[in-house]
């Protein structure tokens, strides 16, 4: 580390679970061994109902971690919600609200910290990186194309292509994100009645729109699962059709998830409302934002895109 945090930080990281528990206690041990200069932290975990003996596991190998259950149902935005409210209770000065599928680079924390300490009234992102290709960005800095659908996210960024100091963005995708606590107390948490998952996709952009300035710190490296993808639309019977697209708001594939985040997350509501029906257009063309052909496109350096928003 370059620099030590100049006043004790207190911070909580917060991280919903269910039935991962050898990917948990991986991303545990990895918390273990962050380098911690000047600040205190403690880690909360929502057990979401798991049944593999995840907190047993956990409260045996990590006693100072705070499991807290979860009845099975709180998916991924609730469950986050829950750690977040008993993080809260410690009066932490920041908040990470975390994936359990992460691999932490030793100073990535602490690289955070310092980049919120810098700059007031910020969130911080983290670099997220793949497992299984660790040179390769994972779901950083997605941008807005009204024309495009809504929010495009990356295909072949590396750490060679991004910035070289922590710059500005208009979302922070919620698989690692620095958020203070004052931000919760002015905008409250993610909205698990309309988002049951994703409810990241809506804070962050909220956040924004409330005058808090988004970043993504390249320092901050963070490795991650590759996504599983869903069984695709085409491939699914008729009732499962249906309850992807209209009935399971949880669903990647939900329409009116889609709607909903397009529309909340949008610069205006007016690109939001555009963006869904372009979005919809592409989706008959088999040429949306989120298909095999997005990554066919070309791509400028991010360090490009984003040279006159670097801090």
């Amino acid at each position: 580390m370059q620099q030590e945090i100049s006043a004790k930080v207190s911070g909580e990281i917060v991280a919903p679970v269910h039935n991962r528990k050898a990917i948990t206690l991986q991303c545990l041990k990895s918390i273990s061994r962050l380098n911690r200069p000047g600040f205190d932290i403690h880690t909360v975990i929502v057990d979401d109902g798991s049944t593999d003996g995840t907190s047993e596991a956990i409260r045996e190998q990590f006693p100072d971690v705070e499991v807290v259950p979860g009845d099975g149902n709180l998916w991924f935005t609730e469950g986050t919600n829950v750690g977040v409210r008993a993080a809260l209770k410690h009066n932490p000065k920041y908040v990470l609200m975390i994936n359990d599928d992460q691999v932490f680079d030793a100073d990535a924390l602490a690289y955070m910290i310092e980049t919120a300490e810098n700059n007031e009234r910020s969130v911080v992102g983290s670099l997220l990186l793949l497992w299984d290709t660790p040179h390769r960005l994972f779901q950083v800095a997605p941008v807005w194309e009204t024309w495009r659908g809504g929010w495009r996210h990356w295909y072949k960024q590396t750490i060679w292509t991004v910035p070289e100091r922590p710059w500005r963005v208009d979302s922070i995708v919620g698989n690692c994100v620095l958020v203070p606590k004052q931000a919760f107390d002015e905008a409250g948490l993610m909205d698990s009645k309309r988002y049951p998952n994703f409810g990241d996709a809506e804070f962050t952009p909220r956040l924004k729109k409330r005058g808090w300035e988004l970043l993504i710190d390249p320092r901050a490296r963070v490795f991650c699962q590759p996504n599983n993808l869903p069984v695709k639309v085409m491939k699914a019977s008729i009732s499962e059709k249906f309850k992807m697209l209209f009935v399971n708001t949880g669903h990647p594939h939900n329409l009116i998830r889609r709607f909903r985040s397009t529309w909340d997350s949008a610069p205006t509501r007016l690109s939001g409302t555009v963006a869904f029906f372009v979005f919809m257009i592409r989706l008959a063309l088999r040429k949306n934002v989120e298909s095999s052909w997005a990554a066919t496109l070309p791509e400028k350096p991010m360090r490009e895109t984003f040279r006159d928003r670097m801090v």
